[in-house]
């Protein structure tokens, strides 16, 4: 999701904005940018990026960036209602116990209207440690969710609550069959059933190239973590940030949504 301005090369404080004054209690919102706005604040304020380990310039970065997201958010959302980080890693969708306890907090935020927001704990997470883990959890079973991108986190959120609609905001309208054309973006993926909806969302994998930026997976990528969600019913949604949650939902601003007839 598109959180930097890169005319300015500054948070866009109009996209967190434009997100946080349609979130309400019910929804779940996972969220991206925590490295690169914590690289961009600490540059304000120092005149200079941290050198180092890249995984430890990571690691500082993202502890930073997590604060100037949290409190932006707070900023603009709706101040009746409570504001709840959760930072998550892989293992609280790989333990059952931890899938549980993630579950009923996010169940009892709706009834304490409160809106989560969710990260993926970036600032304690070691790669090589996770690595490790991943591997020896894939030695054991065929299922393994990795958490390497926010649209992984966001569908698996989707599956952990059963949620009847996944919004994935990008920095482009959706789905295109030409990546170089924005007038074939694919407005429906459908299928009469459950089998020929992923029969279509895998022939759109097939047209889709490249990653808005690094470190990111781009189009393919999201039309494969959106394929769990998708068979437990859930409608997926996916738009540019540069629109509100409202217009997306309502199908009034351009986006690919993707269902069963």
């Amino acid at each position: 999701m598109a959180l930097i301005d890169k005319r300015r090369n500054a948070l866009s404080y109009d996209t967190v904005a434009r997100i946080s004054q349609d979130l309400r209690p019910g929804h779940i919102w996972v969220t991206s940018g925590a490295v690169e706005v914590g690289r961009l604040d600490y540059i304000q304020r120092n005149g200079c990026e941290i050198m180092g380990d890249d995984e430890d310039v990571k690691t500082d970065y993202s502890a930073q960036g997590q604060t100037v997201l949290m409190n932006t958010y707070r900023q603009f959302i709706d101040p009746k209602y409570s504001v709840r980080q959760i930072l998550v890693e892989h293992q609280h969708f790989n333990d059952p116990e931890k899938r549980a306890h993630l579950r009923a907090m996010l169940f009892r935020a709706k009834e304490q209207k409160a809106i989560p927001i969710i990260n993926y704990n970036d600032a304690v997470s070691c790669e090589e440690t996770r690595n490790l883990e991943i591997r020896d959890l894939q030695l054991k079973s065929a299922h393994v969710v990795q958490c390497v991108d926010n649209d992984e986190t966001a569908s698996q959120i989707a599956c952990l609550m059963k949620a009847e609609t996944l919004l994935i905001m990008s920095s482009t309208d959706g789905i295109y069959t030409d990546s170089k054309d924005k007038n074939t973006l694919v407005p429906v993926i459908g299928g009469k059933d459950i089998d020929e909806l992923i029969k279509n969302v895998e022939y759109h994998q097939t047209l889709c190239e490249g990653a808005s930026r690094k470190g990111a997976n781009g189009a393919r990528a999201k039309l494969e973590y959106i394929k769990e969600p998708l068979k437990n019913g859930t409608t997926v949604i996916i738009g540019s940030s540069q629109f509100s949650i409202r217009e997306l939902l309502d199908g009034s601003v351009p986006r690919t949504i993707i269902k069963t007839y």
